[in-house]
Protein backbone atom coordinates (compact mmCIF):
# COMPACT_ATOMS: atom_id res chain seq x y z
CA UNK A 1 0.00 0.00 0.00
CA UNK A 2 2.67 2.36 0.77
CA UNK A 3 4.22 1.67 -2.61
CA UNK A 4 0.89 2.38 -4.54
CA UNK A 5 0.31 5.92 -2.29
CA UNK A 6 3.74 7.32 -2.87
CA UNK A 7 3.56 8.20 -6.88
CA UNK A 8 0.10 9.93 -5.89
CA UNK A 9 1.56 11.90 -2.80
CA UNK A 10 3.31 14.57 -4.98
CA UNK A 11 -0.01 14.79 -7.08
CA UNK A 12 -1.80 15.53 -4.06
CA UNK A 13 0.06 18.42 -3.32
CA UNK A 14 0.59 19.91 -6.84
CA UNK A 15 -3.36 19.75 -6.96
CA UNK A 16 -3.86 20.71 -3.63
CA UNK A 17 -1.48 24.34 -4.46
CA UNK A 18 -2.75 24.49 -7.75
CA UNK A 19 -6.51 24.82 -6.05
CA UNK A 20 -5.17 27.81 -3.55
CA UNK A 21 -3.62 29.60 -6.25
CA UNK A 22 -6.45 29.48 -8.19
CA UNK A 23 -8.36 30.89 -5.17
CA UNK A 24 -5.87 33.17 -4.45
CA UNK A 25 -5.98 34.53 -8.07
CA UNK A 26 -10.19 34.69 -7.58
CA UNK A 27 -9.51 36.51 -4.06
CA UNK A 28 -7.49 39.00 -6.41
CA UNK A 29 -10.12 39.59 -9.00
CA UNK A 30 -12.86 40.00 -6.75
CA UNK A 31 -10.77 42.90 -4.85
CA UNK A 32 -9.83 44.29 -7.50
CA UNK A 33 -13.37 44.58 -9.30
CA UNK A 34 -15.01 45.75 -6.36
CA UNK A 35 -12.23 48.36 -5.87
CA UNK A 36 -12.89 49.31 -9.08
CA UNK A 37 -16.57 49.42 -8.60
CA UNK A 38 -16.20 51.41 -5.83
CA UNK A 39 -13.99 54.48 -7.58
CA UNK A 40 -16.62 54.50 -10.41
CA UNK A 41 -19.54 54.65 -8.42
CA UNK A 42 -17.44 57.53 -6.50
CA UNK A 43 -17.13 59.38 -9.37
CA UNK A 44 -20.39 59.09 -10.89
CA UNK A 45 -22.01 59.64 -7.62
CA UNK A 46 -20.12 63.21 -7.44
CA UNK A 47 -21.16 64.11 -11.42
CA UNK A 48 -24.80 63.16 -10.24
CA UNK A 49 -24.74 65.73 -7.47
CA UNK A 50 -23.05 68.55 -9.33
CA UNK A 51 -25.32 68.06 -12.15
CA UNK A 52 -28.45 67.52 -10.28
CA UNK A 53 -28.23 70.87 -8.53
CA UNK A 54 -27.56 72.83 -11.74
CA UNK A 55 -28.89 71.39 -14.62
CA UNK A 56 -32.91 71.59 -14.17
CA UNK A 57 -32.22 75.36 -13.48
CA UNK A 58 -30.41 75.81 -16.50
CA UNK A 59 -31.84 78.42 -19.43
CA UNK A 60 -29.98 79.99 -22.22
CA UNK A 61 -30.59 83.51 -20.70
CA UNK A 62 -28.50 82.35 -17.93
CA UNK A 63 -25.72 80.65 -20.46
CA UNK A 64 -25.42 83.61 -22.71
CA UNK A 65 -26.42 86.33 -20.49
CA UNK A 66 -24.10 89.49 -19.06
CA UNK A 67 -23.00 88.57 -15.17
CA UNK A 68 -24.48 90.76 -12.93
CA UNK A 69 -22.14 92.43 -9.67
CA UNK A 70 -25.52 93.38 -7.24
CA UNK A 71 -29.01 92.08 -8.60
CA UNK A 72 -30.20 88.38 -9.18
CA UNK A 73 -30.19 86.93 -12.66
CA UNK A 74 -27.03 87.06 -13.87
CA UNK A 75 -25.05 85.02 -16.61
CA UNK A 76 -22.18 83.81 -17.46
CA UNK A 77 -21.99 84.52 -21.17
CA UNK A 78 -18.74 86.62 -21.44
CA UNK A 79 -16.74 84.14 -18.78
CA UNK A 80 -17.59 81.22 -20.55
CA UNK A 81 -16.62 82.58 -24.42
CA UNK A 82 -13.44 83.50 -22.49
CA UNK A 83 -12.92 80.18 -21.45
CA UNK A 84 -13.43 78.72 -24.85
CA UNK A 85 -11.64 81.42 -26.81
CA UNK A 86 -8.61 81.23 -24.31
CA UNK A 87 -8.86 76.96 -24.21
CA UNK A 88 -8.47 77.46 -28.68
CA UNK A 89 -5.63 79.86 -27.97
CA UNK A 90 -4.04 77.52 -25.74
CA UNK A 91 -4.01 74.47 -27.66
CA UNK A 92 -3.23 76.08 -30.38
CA UNK A 93 0.37 76.63 -28.81
CA UNK A 94 0.82 73.45 -27.15
CA UNK A 95 -0.22 70.63 -29.09
CA UNK A 96 1.83 71.69 -31.95
CA UNK A 97 5.03 72.21 -29.60
CA UNK A 98 4.55 69.29 -27.40
CA UNK A 99 3.77 67.20 -30.38
CA UNK A 100 7.11 68.20 -31.84
CA UNK A 101 8.99 67.76 -28.56
CA UNK A 102 7.66 64.34 -27.72
CA UNK A 103 8.59 63.06 -31.31
CA UNK A 104 11.84 64.36 -31.45
CA UNK A 105 12.68 62.81 -27.86
CA UNK A 106 11.59 59.72 -28.60
CA UNK A 107 12.85 59.37 -32.23
CA UNK A 108 15.84 61.73 -32.46
CA UNK A 109 17.33 62.46 -29.17
CA UNK A 110 20.38 60.77 -28.42
CA UNK A 111 20.33 58.48 -25.49
CA UNK A 112 22.95 60.99 -23.05
CA UNK A 113 22.94 62.01 -19.86
CA UNK A 114 21.34 65.86 -21.69
CA UNK A 115 18.67 64.29 -23.01
CA UNK A 116 18.08 62.10 -19.42
CA UNK A 117 18.21 65.51 -17.62
CA UNK A 118 15.34 66.85 -19.83
CA UNK A 119 13.43 64.13 -19.58
CA UNK A 120 13.46 64.78 -15.76
CA UNK A 121 12.77 68.68 -15.99
CA UNK A 122 10.03 68.06 -18.55
CA UNK A 123 8.49 65.68 -15.59
CA UNK A 124 9.32 67.47 -13.00
CA UNK A 125 7.67 70.69 -14.96
CA UNK A 126 4.45 67.87 -15.76
CA UNK A 127 3.94 67.85 -11.88
CA UNK A 128 4.23 71.82 -10.74
CA UNK A 129 1.25 73.26 -9.27
CA UNK A 130 -0.29 75.54 -11.82
CA UNK A 131 -0.01 78.71 -9.30
CA UNK A 132 3.60 78.21 -10.15
CA UNK A 133 2.83 79.11 -13.73
CA UNK A 134 0.69 81.81 -12.66
CA UNK A 135 3.08 83.34 -11.18
CA UNK A 136 5.56 82.94 -14.33
CA UNK A 137 3.10 84.36 -16.14
CA UNK A 138 2.58 87.73 -13.63
CA UNK A 139 6.50 88.05 -14.14
CA UNK A 140 6.52 87.47 -17.79
CA UNK A 141 3.28 89.66 -19.10
CA UNK A 142 2.15 91.94 -16.42
CA UNK A 143 6.11 93.05 -15.21
CA UNK A 144 8.19 92.37 -17.72
CA UNK A 145 6.25 93.21 -20.70
CA UNK A 146 4.02 95.05 -19.05
CA UNK A 147 0.01 94.72 -20.93
CA UNK A 148 -1.45 93.70 -17.88
CA UNK A 149 -3.77 91.24 -16.61
CA UNK A 150 -4.94 89.83 -20.25
CA UNK A 151 -6.81 87.14 -22.12
CA UNK A 152 -3.42 86.54 -24.37
CA UNK A 153 -1.28 86.36 -21.20
CA UNK A 154 -4.02 83.76 -19.60
CA UNK A 155 -3.85 81.44 -22.66
CA UNK A 156 0.18 81.53 -23.12
CA UNK A 157 0.17 80.80 -19.62
CA UNK A 158 -2.16 78.27 -20.07
CA UNK A 159 0.05 76.72 -22.93
CA UNK A 160 2.96 76.58 -20.73
CA UNK A 161 1.27 74.74 -18.23
CA UNK A 162 0.03 71.86 -20.38
CA UNK A 163 3.07 71.66 -22.68
CA UNK A 164 5.58 69.43 -20.67
CA UNK A 165 1.87 67.43 -19.95
CA UNK A 166 1.70 67.40 -24.06
CA UNK A 167 5.65 66.00 -24.50
CA UNK A 168 5.34 63.55 -22.22
CA UNK A 169 2.01 61.95 -23.79
CA UNK A 170 3.54 62.02 -27.49
CA UNK A 171 6.56 60.30 -26.37
CA UNK A 172 5.31 57.54 -24.44
CA UNK A 173 2.51 57.14 -27.19
CA UNK A 174 5.49 56.77 -29.83
CA UNK A 175 7.58 54.58 -27.67
CA UNK A 176 4.61 51.95 -27.23
CA UNK A 177 4.29 51.82 -30.89
CA UNK A 178 5.77 48.21 -31.70
CA UNK A 179 9.18 48.08 -33.45
CA UNK A 180 8.28 45.58 -35.74
CA UNK A 181 5.97 48.47 -36.93
CA UNK A 182 8.77 51.12 -37.86
CA UNK A 183 11.19 48.75 -39.04
CA UNK A 184 8.78 47.77 -41.86
CA UNK A 185 8.12 51.20 -42.79
CA UNK A 186 11.91 51.72 -42.93
CA UNK A 187 12.23 48.05 -44.99
CA UNK A 188 9.30 49.61 -47.49
CA UNK A 189 11.79 52.65 -48.72
CA UNK A 190 9.71 55.52 -46.61
CA UNK A 191 12.20 57.75 -45.00
CA UNK A 192 12.24 58.89 -41.42
CA UNK A 193 9.89 61.25 -41.80
CA UNK A 194 7.20 59.44 -43.74
CA UNK A 195 7.32 56.88 -40.96
CA UNK A 196 6.51 59.17 -38.38
CA UNK A 197 3.52 60.74 -40.31
CA UNK A 198 1.91 57.39 -42.10
CA UNK A 199 3.04 55.00 -38.96
CA UNK A 200 3.94 55.98 -35.86
CA UNK A 201 1.64 58.97 -35.46
CA UNK A 202 -1.77 56.99 -36.56
CA UNK A 203 -1.31 54.10 -34.61
CA UNK A 204 -0.02 56.33 -31.51
CA UNK A 205 -3.10 58.79 -32.27
CA UNK A 206 -5.18 57.24 -29.19
CA UNK A 207 -2.95 57.90 -26.24
CA UNK A 208 -2.22 61.26 -28.17
CA UNK A 209 -5.68 62.32 -28.40
CA UNK A 210 -5.77 61.01 -24.54
CA UNK A 211 -3.43 63.72 -23.79
CA UNK A 212 -5.27 66.34 -25.75
CA UNK A 213 -8.36 65.15 -23.60
CA UNK A 214 -6.51 65.80 -20.04
CA UNK A 215 -4.70 69.05 -21.58
CA UNK A 216 -7.65 70.37 -22.72
CA UNK A 217 -10.32 69.59 -19.42
CA UNK A 218 -7.36 70.99 -17.27
CA UNK A 219 -6.99 74.34 -19.59
CA UNK A 220 -11.01 74.65 -19.20
CA UNK A 221 -11.17 74.18 -16.03
CA UNK A 222 -8.36 75.90 -14.91
CA UNK A 223 -8.25 78.83 -12.45
CA UNK A 224 -5.14 79.80 -10.27
CA UNK A 225 -3.12 80.43 -13.39
CA UNK A 226 -5.96 82.47 -14.86
CA UNK A 227 -6.73 84.56 -11.50
CA UNK A 228 -3.21 85.74 -11.80
CA UNK A 229 -2.54 86.50 -15.67
CA UNK A 230 -6.18 87.36 -17.00
CA UNK A 231 -7.94 88.76 -14.07
CA UNK A 232 -10.94 88.33 -12.21
CA UNK A 233 -13.47 90.27 -14.74
CA UNK A 234 -14.12 90.23 -17.98
CA UNK A 235 -14.87 93.26 -20.14
CA UNK A 236 -18.44 93.18 -20.42
CA UNK A 237 -18.92 92.61 -23.95
CA UNK A 238 -20.22 88.78 -24.87
CA UNK A 239 -18.33 88.14 -27.86
CA UNK A 240 -15.39 90.13 -27.08
CA UNK A 241 -11.89 88.79 -29.09
CA UNK A 242 -9.65 91.52 -27.97
CA UNK A 243 -6.35 89.60 -27.12
CA UNK A 244 -5.60 92.54 -24.48
CA UNK A 245 -9.50 92.32 -22.75
CA UNK A 246 -9.10 90.81 -18.86
CA UNK A 247 -9.92 87.31 -19.21
CA UNK A 248 -11.91 85.85 -16.43
CA UNK A 249 -13.41 82.45 -17.30
CA UNK A 250 -15.91 80.16 -16.06
CA UNK A 251 -13.64 78.69 -13.38
CA UNK A 252 -12.73 81.55 -12.22
CA UNK A 253 -16.47 83.19 -12.18
CA UNK A 254 -17.52 80.35 -10.23
CA UNK A 255 -14.73 81.00 -7.61
CA UNK A 256 -15.49 84.61 -7.49
CA UNK A 257 -19.34 84.18 -6.89
CA UNK A 258 -19.01 81.61 -4.21
CA UNK A 259 -16.51 83.12 -2.04
CA UNK A 260 -15.99 87.63 -2.94
CA UNK A 261 -19.51 88.36 -4.91
CA UNK A 262 -22.37 89.75 -3.22
CA UNK A 263 -25.68 88.90 -5.74
CA UNK A 264 -28.47 87.19 -3.49
CA UNK A 265 -28.45 83.99 -5.82
CA UNK A 266 -24.80 83.60 -5.79
CA UNK A 267 -25.71 80.14 -4.22
CA UNK A 268 -27.71 79.17 -7.55
CA UNK A 269 -25.32 80.82 -9.64
CA UNK A 270 -22.43 78.57 -8.67
CA UNK A 271 -24.29 75.22 -8.77
CA UNK A 272 -25.65 75.77 -12.28
CA UNK A 273 -22.01 77.61 -13.52
CA UNK A 274 -20.54 73.89 -12.07
CA UNK A 275 -22.92 72.25 -14.15
CA UNK A 276 -21.73 73.69 -17.15
CA UNK A 277 -18.55 73.45 -16.49
CA UNK A 278 -18.20 69.61 -15.40
CA UNK A 279 -20.63 68.98 -18.53
CA UNK A 280 -18.74 70.91 -21.01
CA UNK A 281 -15.22 69.03 -19.66
CA UNK A 282 -17.51 65.94 -20.68
CA UNK A 283 -18.49 66.61 -23.61
CA UNK A 284 -14.39 67.08 -24.65
CA UNK A 285 -13.88 63.97 -23.96
CA UNK A 286 -17.04 61.99 -25.74
CA UNK A 287 -15.72 64.62 -28.65
CA UNK A 288 -12.23 63.63 -29.21
CA UNK A 289 -12.90 59.86 -28.61
CA UNK A 290 -15.84 59.29 -31.16
CA UNK A 291 -13.62 59.25 -34.06
CA UNK A 292 -11.39 57.06 -32.69
CA UNK A 293 -14.32 54.59 -31.57
CA UNK A 294 -15.51 54.53 -35.38
CA UNK A 295 -11.67 54.10 -36.10
CA UNK A 296 -11.59 51.37 -33.91
CA UNK A 297 -15.17 49.66 -35.06
CA UNK A 298 -13.99 49.84 -39.05
CA UNK A 299 -10.50 48.38 -38.22
CA UNK A 300 -12.53 45.41 -36.68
Amino acid sequence: MATTNAPNAPKNAFRSEKNLNHVKNRFFTVFVWGISAIIVLFILALLFLILEKGLPSLSWGFIMGLPSEMEEGGGIGPALFNSFYMLVISLLISIPLGMAAGIYLAEFAPNNKLIGFVRVCVEGLASVPSIIFGLFGIALFVEMLGIGLTIIGGAVSLAFLNLPVMTRVTEEAIRAVPKELKQASFALGATHLQTIRRALIPTAISGIVTGICLVAGRAFGESAVIILTAGVSTSGEMWDFNLFSPGATLAVHLWYVQSEAIVPDAVSISDKAAAVLVFVILMFNIVFRIPLWIKDRKNR
